[in-house]
């Protein structure tokens, strides 16, 4: 019964504690001083391009394709920039097939110090990419998927009808080239300040919102 107990006061606090995104917290304004909340492995950079691309997400229409699921599923429209993120503020965008199955996330950094979080929504042709990686006419790995419209009042459209002349990395917010890349995990990074000391009735055990470290 004590046992039971203990455990369930774990689940309690470990709800209390963790402090999730929420759409409205959405932003690219401070993507230098982005705090990783996920455990991420490095890979291989495939290419330090800084060309980013964009395609308007409307183009996903087959409701029965995986990217179309994913998107009704995970996606939410950020109503000022027209990006799409999931509930925990990844970027979608669109990768090559080196970067595997849709849903899978990735912290880009950038040689700029921004670090990109972001998550494959859709997937580049390996006809139209190099090695997987990088698309073959624009040498791009990172094509944000958007609302073309509401991007184009944020962003802006230059001479030749293109949102920021058609590459991204020409907005402050998003400039550099890719210096690192780091798949995501599901394990959440162990917050320090969310460490919880419990006295379990046979053993003394320090408790994280994230389950027992010690």
């Amino acid at each position: 019964m004590k046992k039971k107990c203990f455990v369930c006061l774990i689940l309690v606090l470990s709800f209390l504690f963790c402090s999730g995104f929420v759409p409205e917290e959405f932003s690219i304004e401070d993507l230098d001083e982005y705090e990783k909340e996920y455990v991420a492995e490095k890979m291989d950079v495939c290419s330090t391009s800084s060309v980013k691309t964009y395609m308007p997400i409307s183009m996903i229409t087959s409701k029965t394709s995986r990217q179309y699921k994913f998107i009704e599923e995970h996606m939410t429209i950020d109503e000022e920039t027209g990006f799409a993120f999931d509930e925990d503020g990844f970027i979608g965008v669109a990768l090559g097939s080196v970067f595997g199955a849709i849903g899978t996330r990735y912290y880009i950094t950038l040689d700029s110090g921004i670090v990109l979080p972001v998550v494959k929504i859709d997937a580049k042709s390996d006809s139209h990419t190099i090695d997987g990686c990088y698309h073959a006419n624009d040498k791009s790995v990172i094509e944000f998927v958007i609302d073309k419209k509401t991007a184009a009042e944020f962003f802006g459209v230059g001479g030749n009808g293109l949102i920021k002349n058609g590459n991204l990395n020409n907005d402050d917010r998003l400039k550099g080239r890719i210096e690192q890349i780091e798949k995501v995990t599901d394990e959440k990074v162990p917050d320090p300040d969310n460490q919880i000391e419990m006295i379990d009735p046979d053993n003394a055990v320090i408790v994280s919102v994230n389950g027992i470290i010690k």
